[in-house]
């Protein structure tokens, strides 16, 4: 028996990961890890096994790790300067030492590069690598729910969405796609020591707005504006407008063994999640 852990539970992306491997292993063979157990909602009764995990006490992460085989470690959420990593290098210093079979670990887009948001993710897969663990890296693409909700509640409130993007293409990914694709990852065989680029389809503002004009029954615009008026996005699209989100790829769809959701399947789930 291969005891599969998966951090951050309590997590968007950690509790869409354990619900997919409830459907492919059987429950005795998770292990959840938690800094706050007592969020991980019905796990417990579920027959899966919850732990503390606390990535600033090296101790509890080498008791959360005692017996695991396979550890999803998904990426901090603190993103102070040296935080994330020095809590990543905790992970990966007590996989090693309990003996974890495997590491996949959930770094970002650009990872290659090394600079800027990414340089965390870029210093995590040395990490690993520097320890001699046997890993999977999964380079996931932008949240495709960071921008389409943004989109969508400002559709909304005005009846339009803007973007500084140029009318360029960017690539995200359904969270819930990604998950699947880390369940895969974690399940599957011939994952040693590989780096997969999980791409979804390109999409543009100017075409957002017709999916929503759809989805939504009513009319709704796209109207380009500066960096400074497109809110926190204003960081983020400048390098829409360079290309550097424009990148395409199959990994995501070889570990999903389908296409990977397209923009208007994302917004309609979505939507219908807003509405329930």
């Amino acid at each position: 028996m291969t005891r599969i852990a998966v951090t951050g539970v309590t997590g968007n992306l950690g509790r869409l990961v354990i619900e997919d491997l409830l459907t492919r292993v059987p429950p005795r063979d998770l292990v959840a890890l938690a800094r706050t157990p007592e969020k991980a909602g019905d796990l417990p009764g579920r027959g899966v096994e919850v732990r503390h995990c606390d990535h600033d006490d090296a101790a509890s992460v080498d008791a959360a790790l005692a017996g695991v085989g396979v550890l999803l470690l998904v990426s901090g959420s603190d993103m102070t300067p040296g935080i994330r990593v020095r809590q990543h290098r905790t992970v990966v210093d007590a996989a090693v030492r309990a003996g974890v079979r495997r590491v996949v670990y959930t770094s970002g887009a650009g990872a290659e590069d090394g600079r800027g948001p990414v340089a965390d993710h870029t210093a995590t897969e040395r990490a690993l690598c520097e320890a001699g663990q046997v890993y999977t890296v999964l380079r996931n693409a932008l949240y495709s729910e960071a921008f389409l909700g943004a989109a969508l509640a400002q559709a909304g409130k005005e009846g339009e969405i803007t973007s500084s993007t140029g009318g360029q293409p960017l690539n995200t990914a359904r969270f819930r796609d990604l998950a699947l694709a880390a369940s895969a990852a974690l399940t599957g065989s011939g994952h040693e020591n590989a780096t997969y680029e999980l791409r979804g389809p390109l999409w543009t503002y100017p075409e957002l707005a017709e999916v929503l004009t759809r989805v939504l029954g009513r009319p709704v615009e796209h109207r380009e504006v500066t960096d400074a008026e497109a809110g926190w996005l204003g960081g983020v699209f400048p390098a829409v407008r360079a290309g550097a989100l424009a990148e395409t790829g199959p990994d995501l769809a070889r570990l999903l063994d389908r296409p990977p959701s397209g923009l208007e399947e994302t917004v309609t789930a979505l939507v219908a999640r807003t509405a329930g």
